[in-house]
């Protein structure tokens, strides 16, 4: 039987969510709160609402929202006066009213950000009343919070090197003017306020302005020596001109020395700054009157200012940060965190201080190895880029280069529009790495399908502006990524206003395919060429990418319009023995040797493919792909698609992935229904694909668990299996509150499973219930990942705790490496004292040396968990051996035996010392 559609929380919400779209801020209503309206409610929570000046419309709505917690939560009296805050906050936020921020609510019910987010998100796992939009809002704040937190612990340690300290404190009102001069220009410049490496080099700007206009005693001598004695002359100006330079601001000098020692004290590349500065900066400063002016910035103008500003954009008053206060202070916990950096485990005299890992640190260090594997490839072709250019049938080099100019003015604008006005520029700066990155990476595949194919002529490929877009638009994404633009914090789901059209206010994936008005599936046949052409990715770029992939598997590739769904009809089209994928082949491991150009180069029927008005690219030699002649006595069979067998490989293991969380988590004691729940959902996949379009792979999941549980007699709601999906990672409330039912209109899990999931499969579900259920499909092989990080410590055979690690770059110094490189040991060199060997025999002998140190926390450090490498699936504890491990341990016999030797050498050489 269906599940009836429960009616405690989802019709509460919609009920108010219904009335609270209905009030609209525009309509008249007093701003006043009227106590006698009001009498029938809690007279502290009265008093809250005055205090935070709500509308008599808005004290009402969250007063239901409060009755309908106090039946569903349990131990409500202990934290009443925080859940009124966090009703009122769900409320304003839905109605769009402007009340109060959320700093006023926060000092309100004396709560820190942390703890609140945490109180409104438990409003949601009791009663799932908390909209889409007031999810998006809560993660555009935690992430705001988290970028302005980090910004100002370096902001502080930052100021410890640049200012001294005087008796009258002016040191402390100078910071303060600085921090606050920062906030407003970051809310002025940049729409997207989370951006934390642009936030960074503004801040920097910022700082720069303070130390050349400020009193010279308050500087400590490395900045006090850095400022440049000479100034720049002013531009001279012809008559014709005076009248014309008058009306427009001269741009503010920039001291380009004190701005270098900034960066390099900062570990920020100089020539990225100096963009930021005569693009953004300098506007923000014509803004304030403060150009050239030599005057030092008045702390109460920038402080009214930026009064107004906060007080519009309704959220966190950064001033708190430098106040110190409660609402804004990090958890103990955190700070522990952070502070928890790997030290030596035999510290001594001469060693070197690793500093600890931030934010901040790991984005700079990030950037700074992208741009060092970039620097020896230039903005155009390589010689050896063109002669395989050349080699093609039909040069495709002035289509190449015409494609790069086109596809430049469209990201770079789009980008200002979702950063800044003024980030045009920084688009063309990131356009300019991908290019250099697509470059690199595009030779090297060249490279590698010539030894493997022994052509040199890749004409069809070349020619391919699909698979060029494509390349192009995974070396954006990764440069986008490394800059820390793009992530996944709403779940792969662009955000949507009350007008219902894409916010354009953040870069994250697949914002790059809209730009480049790209399909998806297109765009995935490319990634995992693109991995292993690049063996200096780092692993945290991998992992990016990998997920950009599962995005696409799950929801992205589904979207009405995809090439995928002429595949999969053309497929279906060709009979049995043409499927998608055998069930047999389920549990051999993920193993194929089809490359990119495989994939883009997959048979198709010449002129089926069936492109959407929102995906105009061309597919020139998908379209001249020749399709074997058939006799014409017989149904033409056509070739099957290299690309479409991968996809559905690889989805087959995604799927079957998410299953097996979701029921770890819901049926421990059931483990028979897994495989039977896993048959449904395959066989929907398989042969019910039109299911998935415009709709999310976890949607079947969750029905085709539902529907078996059903038939089974197990006793398991949907609203507990939801409950348990929101547990599981990279999850969206959007995939079980926002499912597709019928064209244009969207409902919740339940609907879509009575409307359409059983009505689709109730012939197949109630198979199950029979004597003669259908036969289980095979359960897929699941690797740890696809992707092997050549850059990962490897484990030592016959050791359980020493790993070895290859160089990841020969530019890469101990400057730029991460608190994670414990010990740097260079064979063949001279290394000092015959007891630093002994005491490296120690650290890997001692039972202590796999453990974290930590700075006096108060408890027992953890262990650290053991690295282990897949085989094909494979894990190398059970003792297997790969083939490579011969090889390995006869050089590490070879630095045994060199470094014994050097011990022995240095023992005699101490000897003889001490003898003289």
């Amino acid at each position: 039987m269906p599940p009836k559609k429960r009616n405690s929380g989802n019709t509460q919400s919609k009920g108010q969510k219904t009335s609270a779209e209905s009030a609209s801020p525009d309509k008249k209503e007093s701003p006043e709160l009227s106590v006698k309206k009001h009498r029938d409610k809690d007279a502290e929570y009265v008093t809250l609402c005055k205090s935070l000046h709500v509308t008599d419309l808005v004290c009402d709505h969250a007063w239901n929202m409060w009755k309908t917690v106090q039946e569903s939560m349990d131990e409500v009296a202990e934290c009443q006066k925080k859940l009124w805050g966090a009703c009122l906050f769900v409320t304003v936020t839905d109605m769009d009213v402007a009340c109060f921020t959320l700093t006023q609510v926060l000092k309100a019910v004396s709560l820190n950000v942390k703890q609140f987010m945490a109180l409104v998100r438990k409003l949601d796992v009791n009663l799932d009343t908390i909209s889409t939009k007031v999810h998006s809002a809560l993660t555009r704040l935690e992430k705001k919070y988290d970028v302005t937190l980090a910004l100002y612990q370096r902001f502080e340690k930052t100021c410890k090197k640049i200012f001294a300290l005087v008796s009258d404190g002016k040191e402390r009102e100078t910071m303060r003017s600085c921090w606050t001069m920062f906030l407003l220009a970051k809310g002025r410049v940049l729409q997207m306020e989370d951006d934390l490496v642009i936030s960074f080099q503004l801040l920097l700007c910022t700082l720069e302005l303070f130390i050349k206009r400020g009193p010279p005693d308050l500087l400590q001598p490395l900045y006090k020596s850095a400022i440049s004695k000479v100034q720049s002359p002013p531009t001279r100006t012809s008559r014709r001109n005076q009248s014309k330079a008058k009306s427009r601001p001269p741009e503010p000098e920039v001291d380009v020395q004190l701005l270098e020692t900034l960066c390099k004290e900062n570990e920020c590349n100089a020539e990225e700054v100096k963009n930021v500065y005569q693009t953004s900066f300098s506007a923000f400063l014509d803004s304030l009157d403060l150009s050239r002016s030599p005057d030092f910035p008045q702390v109460n103008d920038l402080d009214q200012q930026y009064e107004e500003h906060y007080l519009k954009s309704r959220d966190i008053d950064g001033r708190l940060f430098f106040d110190g206060d409660e609402t804004v202070r990090v958890p103990k916990v955190e700070i522990q965190q952070v502070e928890r950096t790997p030290k030596k485990n035999l510290p001594d005299e001469d060693s070197v201080v690793i500093p600890p890992q931030t934010p901040i640190r790991a984005a700079m260090t990030s950037i700074q190895q992208l741009r060092g594997e970039l620097i020896s490839t230039g903005d155009q072709p390589s010689a050896i880029l063109d002669t395989y250019f050349k080699n093609c049938t039909v040069d495709p080099t002035q289509d190449v280069l015409k494609r790069l100019e086109t596809l430049e003015q469209a990201f770079s604008q789009r980008f200002g529009q979702a950063v800044g006005p003024r980030c045009v520029v920084l688009g063309k700066q990131r356009f300019t790495l991908g290019v250099r990155l697509y470059y690199k990476v595009m030779e090297a595949m060249l490279k590698s399908e010539e030894k493997r194919l022994s052509v040199q002529n890749f004409s069809k490929l070349l020619n391919d502006s699909t698979f060029h877009t494509s390349l192009l638009a995974c070396s954006l994404e990764v440069v986008m990524a490394t800059y820390g633009e793009s992530s996944f914090k709403t779940g792969g789901y662009i955000q949507e206003v009350a007008g219902g059209d894409p916010t354009e206010t953040d870069v994250c994936f697949p914002w790059i395919l809209d730009v480049f008005n790209l399909a998806a599936f297109d765009f995935y046949k490319v990634i995992e060429s693109f991995i292993k052409a690049d063996p200096t990715m780092s692993k945290d770029i991998v992992k990016h990418l990998e997920t950009c992939e599962n995005l696409i598997m799950e929801r992205i590739a589904w979207r009405r319009g995809s090439p995928l769904f002429e595949l999969l009809k053309q497929e279906h089209e060709g009979g049995a023995a043409e499927q998608l994928e055998t069930p047999a082949s389920f549990s051999q491991p993920l193993q194929h040797n089809h490359t990119a150009a495989d994939l883009y180069l997959s048979p198709m029927r010449p002129g089926h493919r069936v492109l959407p008005p929102e995906f105009p690219v061309t597919a020139s030699s998908q379209a001249s792909a020749q399709v074997p002649t058939q006799p014409a006595s017989q149904t033409p069979r056509h070739p099957k698609s290299n690309s479409l067998s991968l996809f559905y490989k690889k989805l087959y293991r995604l799927a079957y992935t998410r299953l097996k969380i979701l029921c770890s988590y819901l049926l421990p004691s059931h483990p028979e229904l897994e495989p039977i729940i896993w048959t449904l959902f395959q066989h929907t996949l398989q042969h019910e694909y039109e299911l998935m379009r415009d709709r999310h792979l976890d949607q079947l999941m969750m029905s085709a668990m539902y529907a078996i549980c059903k038939v089974k007699t197990v006793d398991l709601r949907f609203k507990t299996i939801v409950t348990a999906y929101k547990n599981m990672p990279n999850t969206n409330q959007e995939t079980f509150k926002h499912v597709l039912i019928t064209e244009g209109h969207y409902d919740s899990i339940i609907v879509f499973y009575n409307q359409v999931f059983m009505q689709r499969l109730k012939t197949n579900i109630l198979q199950y219930a029979s004597t003669r259920p259908p036969t289980l499909s095979p359960i897929p092989q699941i690797p740890r990942s696809p992707y092997k990080f050549p850059n990962s410590p490897l484990r030592v055979p016959g050791s359980n705790n020493v790993y070895i690690s290859p160089l990841k770059s020969p530019r890469m110094s101990p400057g730029i490496m991460t608190p994670h490189s414990r010990m740097l040991v260079s064979i063949g060199e001279s290394f000092g004292l015959s007891s630093r060997f002994q005491k490296i025999n120690q650290m890997v002998n001692s039972s202590n040396r796999s453990c974290k140190r930590t700075l006096d926390l108060g408890s027992a450090p953890k262990p650290l968990k053991r690295l282990r490498f897949d085989v094909d699936g494979q894990d190398e504890s059970d003792g297997s051996k790969s083939g490579g491990d011969s090889t390995l341990i006869q050089k590490l016999a070879e630095m045994s035996s060199t470094r014994s030797r050097m011990q022995e050498q240095k023992m005699k050489e101490d000897a003889e010392a001490r003898k003289e």
